[in-house]
């Protein structure tokens, strides 16, 4: 049987001091308290970057006033395959909190752990640290 494909938009979003903008993920969801990048599912119809600008709203209150696309990825999970765009979105509007209860938080880049995240973001958290590192 052929795994549902889910389109998902989210937000490296990285302030001035290379610190990183994260989410803690709800209980009742998949990973409850794993922290997460902010973002969502894609509606039909919606480019990656349509939803993630109303993701990013919806969520955290912030609009989005430029993100470039940073990694794009399948993961597969048991029950279904993840197609992930992450957008680095460094210029935006308002504070991020999170609008639906969630807790949100800044941590350096250097200091994210991949161990404290859903496992689709392993090697993009490789890459930021790859990255932080060379700078």
């Amino acid at each position: 049987m052929q795994k549902p494909l889910v389109n998902v938009a989210a937000a490296i979003i990285r302030n001035e001091f290379g610190q990183v903008y994260l989410t803690e993920r709800l209980e009742g969801k998949d990973f409850a308290q794993a922290l997460e990048f902010p973002g969502g599912k894609l509606k039909p119809g919606e480019t990656p970057l349509q939803g993630l600008t109303r993701e990013l709203e919806e969520e955290i209150g912030i609009q989005v006033l430029k993100a470039e696309l940073f990694s794009e990825f399948d993961f597969d999970y048991p029950t279904k395959i993840i197609h992930f765009y992450f957008y680095l979105v460094e210029e935006w509007v308002n504070k991020p909190f999170g609008r639906e209860g969630q807790k949100g938080m800044w941590i350096n880049q250097q200091d994210l752990d991949a161990n404290q995240f859903p496992p689709a973001n392993y090697a993009l958290i490789q890459r930021l640290q790859k990255e932080q590192n060379e700078n």
